[in-house]
């Protein structure tokens, strides 16, 4: 069977950009009269067919969807993120695409170097996959490749993002320590690391004014190293002089860390000390206790993160900038009453 043509492989031959293959084809703005019949012209000759004809056929579009990840967010254990782009490239497959991940190092992210899957015109459209900083994603969005965020959003940069919905899933969580007679609660998680872990602290504080408390600094935890990002390679978790009575995470990774911490000081969990996570997912082995969480809905925000990025290239304007997929609570062994 011939491999099908892409956008990315017009756009090489013409030396423009995607994006502006994209506009020729779908008889969108922007393009010069005489630049889309030349891309035209050259995609019939090379056998490219529409994605709506496709579709119509039953044939698959036959992208190159790349998906970009930070090698901070891949820590020693087997990672979050990890479990996404499996999820991503999952559906991905299931419309005919091929979706491939590329890690990006610190210091090409420090020296703002182009993703390969780019570069090279390996594919028609990027998924970023956690927060990279703004001027790479600035430098990003100017190669015009069609792309989504997953898991974030930017304030400096307009760009279609798909997020579970953290401020209320955390916001539930407190409350629901709350119902469970525990008053003084800390927060674990670097702020403004990212917008998600930003958007959970924010729930966690409305749940606390709510019942008439207010955040305190000393617990406000730090789960990261602050200059790397990273969660191993060194970092130690540091725990407050004075205990609250329970702790709420960013993430269920840190909900292991923090567990860790405390048995190894001699609390119990949850019959001293109440912890609870967000995302319900960690490493196997990890940790002894099952974590109270809420469980972000990975394979949704897959599937609509993929349908998005689909859209993109093929010329669609998207209704919704930024999406939002819904999660629920999972109660288990990581919190008692008082």
């Amino acid at each position: 069977m011939a491999k099908a043509v892409k956008l990315a492989d017009i756009a090489e031959i013409m030396n423009v950009s995607v994006v502006t293959v994209s506009k020729a084809l779908s008889g969108q703005k922007g393009v010069s009269e005489e630049m889309r019949e030349k891309i035209k012209k050259l995609a019939d000759e090379m056998g490219y067919r529409l994605p709506s004809s496709s579709r119509t056929e039953g044939k698959n579009t036959g992208y190159g969807i790349g998906v970009l990840v930070g090698d901070r967010y891949l820590d020693k254990y087997e990672s979050f993120y990890w479990n996404m782009y499996q999820e991503v490239a999952q559906k991905a497959l299931s419309k005919g695409c091929i979706a491939t991940l590329e890690v990006l190092t610190a210091e090409n992210e420090k020296n703002l170097v182009v993703p390969t899957l780019v570069r090279e015109n390996k594919v028609d459209g990027v998924i970023v996959v956690g927060m990279l900083g703004d001027e790479y994603l600035e430098m990003l969005h100017r190669t015009e490749m069609p792309e989504v965020y997953l898991d974030f959003y930017s304030k400096k940069h307009e760009c279609d993002s798909v997020i579970t919905d953290n401020y209320f899933g955390m916001y539930k969580m407190t409350s629901y320590l709350f119902e469970m007679g525990h008053t003084e609660i800390a927060y674990v998680g670097n702020l403004l690391a990212t917008e998600s872990i930003t958007d959970r602290y924010f729930g966690y504080a409305k749940a606390l004014m709510e019942h008439g408390r207010y955040p305190r600094e000393d617990w406000i935890i730090d789960d990261r190293d602050r200059v790397t990002g990273r969660s191993d390679a060194g970092f130690t978790l540091k725990l407050p002089e004075q205990m609250p009575t329970a702790f709420v995470c960013n993430c269920d990774f840190a909900a292991g860390q923090v567990i860790k911490k405390l048995e190894e000081m001699g609390y119990r969990i949850p019959e001293d000390i109440s912890v609870v996570g967000f995302d319900n997912y960690i490493y196997p082995g990890l940790c002894d206790v099952e974590i109270t969480t809420y469980e972000v809905d990975i394979k949704e925000m897959a599937r609509v993160t993929v349908n998005n990025i689909v859209k993109k290239i093929s010329g669609e304007q998207l209704k919704q900038k930024n999406s939002t997929v819904e999660g629920h609570m999972v109660l288990k062994q990581s919190v008692k009453a008082r």
